[in-house]
């Protein structure tokens, strides 16, 4: 694996407030996972290649609104740095080594999801129970609980996900289990923002037959595009739709019966993908396990 050790325009015009930040423990390649009880209960995760959290519960009423989208940070170099930077207090300002710039709002970000009824998606706030199975360094792995959360006046679903990255990929594996106040199959609708960076065109690619859907961002001024992606199984496809905030895939999935899908992101200033065709061929390039049980 080659290192990009050349820097951008934007870090070499930030290296003078590189001084915010602690050092490095380390700069080996490594997975992580990590609780961040100093910023309202966020979980951090990153490998070498890619970097997300998502809100705890504590700050529905700190930041209002919040909701159970995922968030994607760009990440330019291959060791961990997320947890530094956000103890730094200025995590959206790039030093060298990333940023988090990607606008989750209340929308699904990258790879949230929701239950899909009435041509609406009805969505989970943030996370309440956390369990962290692995660390890290080869393997970064935790399960969260969501809360019980209504689907109109029709049914109440809770969820419990487990989320595993290891070295070496864009991709987050993440097995879902839905519980139902009501029997029968759900639509479950896994999401991807719209608008989450700059305001322009974004690219999105539709893949029925493969099991994707892919989104190349429009940049935001000063600090580049984001890609990301979902992997599904297109046995369980229902449609690729989009509402008002998301770009969608609805999966046929059943309460109590745990689901597999990936969800994958990219920032266009780190080392692996600089435009949209290289994403999109790497996206392609995938072998997901959809199989619960592994």
């Amino acid at each position: 694996m080659i290192l990009r050790f050349s820097l951008t325009a934007a870090a070499l015009a930030s290296v003078a407030h590189a001084d915010t930040l602690a050092p490095p423990t380390t700069r080996e390649p490594q997975a992580h996972v990590e609780l961040a009880p100093y910023r309202y209960d966020d979980v951090l995760w990153e490998n070498d290649r890619t970097a997300h959290r998502i809100y705890g519960h504590a700050l529905e009423a700190a930041e209002p609104p919040s909701g159970s989208g995922i968030d994607a940070w760009g990440k330019s170099l291959r060791y961990p740095f997320m947890a530094r930077q956000l103890h730094s207090g200025d995590q959206h300002a790039e030093h060298g080594e990333g940023l988090d710039f990607y606008d989750v709002k209340t929308f699904r970000g990258a790879g949230g999801l929701g239950i899909w009824y009435d041509n609406k998606l009805w969505t989970s706030r943030n996370y309440r129970t956390l369990r962290i199975l692995n660390p890290g360094p080869k393997v970064a792995s935790f399960q969260v609980g969501y809360a019980p959360w209504p689907v109109d006046v029709v049914r109440t679903v809770s969820e419990t996900r487990r989320f595993t990255l290891p070295v070496g990929t864009n991709f987050t594996r993440m097995v879902s289990t839905l519980r139902s106040s009501k029997p029968g199959a759900m639509m479950v609708g896994i999401g991807i923002g719209k608008h989450t960076t700059g305001i322009g065109r974004e690219e999105v690619t539709k893949d029925a037959a493969h099991g994707f859907l892919s989104v190349w961002s429009a940049p935001a001024l000063g600090k580049g595009a984001m890609a990301v992606a979902i992997l599904f199984d297109p046995r369980t496809l229902v449609k690729i739709t989009e509402d008002n905030d998301n770009y969608l895939v609805i999966l046929r999935e059943k309460p109590g019966v745990p689901f597999v899908y990936y969800s994958g992101a990219a920032w266009d200033q780190g080392p692996d993908f600089r435009d949209h065709d290289s994403w999109t061929a790497y996206v392609r390039a995938q072998h997901p396990d959809f199989d619960p049980r592994h």
